[in-house]
């Protein structure tokens, strides 16, 4: 019985790592480099740094917490007219009562080739990989020859022994965007990408090496389209493909700037839009730019099988970013342009 018990925790275990792949963030326009490693450096400037926090399923049972913060840079290259951009995606979450952790570490590199010299007009290549750490708390475990008298015992022994209880695997990902133009001052890009290509090994138990990380297959678009000179139009959409599982994301934002420097131009600007999970959750979203720094909260309404239960409360998302430019770029540098977002 004892033994049956182990094989159902860590088949659960695997299904978690299997049907759970990878983190899903409603505000997942701020995280690019998990959309896209081909999405690093796809912005109005040379240096971004941002951070993602979420609560989730509070109202249902201990809370899946993660965190994540990444760092793009940009390098130019004038003499071909293109840019190099190097980054570093991090990522932490912790799930249910056995905080099941999961690590990931994540370095990218991304090479933007100029199509046209006279536009914003890229096609992006990159790669990511790096190391990741999976592991949980068995002294959170309750096994059966815990119960004595038909009441759980914390205190009491038990003689189960797991192989091991936590493990470490290499993962890589690449992708390719194309960026550009169109009309007056309206970006967009359109992109693809392949997760886990190496397909990792992720079981906790070592004889059961048949666990992989299935492949995750991306296709990426957003725009930005002025409707004003201080108004505009921001649109997002995912859609991933993974192990027999689809998952769509999309959302528009309406963007507002209250004070403008005309100089530099940057803007102390309000965003208010609403996001789409497919089957699983609608998200309104505010967000607010000042002028280098933006700030984005979020909430998840429920409305997957699970709102009976969640009552169609899913959790809280907070977002940070920083973008700026570096003031020592040279007259050359300055020549190569990026897509504006």
């Amino acid at each position: 019985m004892q033994k049956l018990i182990v094989l159902m925790l860590m088949g659960v275990l695997g299904a978690m790592q299997l049907r759970a792949q990878d983190l899903t963030f409603s505000q997942f326009y701020e995280k690019p480099l998990l959309r896209n490693p081909a999405l690093a450096g796809v912005f109005d400037g040379d240096i971004r740094i941002s951070g993602i926090y979420r609560n989730q399923w509070q109202s249902v049972t201990v809370p899946y917490q993660t965190g994540a913060m990444s760092v793009e840079v940009k390098f130019p290259l004038p003499q071909w007219e293109d840019w190099i951009t190097v980054g570093l995606q991090a990522t932490h979450d912790v799930a249910g009562d056995i905080k099941l952790k999961r690590t990931q570490l994540l370095p990218v590199v991304n090479y933007h080739k100029s199509l046209s010299g006279n536009a914003d007009d890229y096609l992006s290549l990159a790669f990511m990989a790096g190391p990741v750490n999976s592991q949980f708390d068995p002294t959170l475990l309750k096994m059966d020859d815990q119960f004595q008298n038909g009441s759980f015992n914390p205190n009491a022994p038990t003689q189960q022994v797991f192989d091991r209880t936590g493990f470490s695997y290499w993962d890589a990902s690449a992708g390719v965007t194309y960026s550009s133009g169109f009309g007056e001052n309206s970006r967009f890009y359109i992109g693809g990408a392949l997760f886990h290509f190496n397909k990792p090994k992720v079981a906790f138990y070592t004889s059961n090496s048949n666990v992989i990380l299935n492949h995750k297959l991306v296709f990426n678009a957003g725009a930005t389209i002025p409707t004003s000179d201080i108004n505009r139009i921001q649109a997002y959409a995912d859609y991933f493909i993974q192990g027999g599982n689809r998952q769509f994301l999309g959302g528009l934002l309406y963007g507002m700037d209250l004070a403008q420097n005309y100089d530099d131009e940057k803007a102390f600007s309000l965003y208010l839009g609403g996001l789409f999970r497919w089957n699983d959750a609608i998200i309104p979203v505010v967000k607010m730019d000042f002028y280098d720094l933006s700030v984005g909260i979020s909430y998840d309404v429920n409305l997957s099988k699970l709102k009976t239960a969640s009552q169609m409360r899913g959790g809280f998302e907070i977002t940070a970013s920083y973008k700026a430019k570096f003031t020592g770029r040279s007259l050359e540098a300055s020549k190569v342009r990026c897509v504006w977002f």
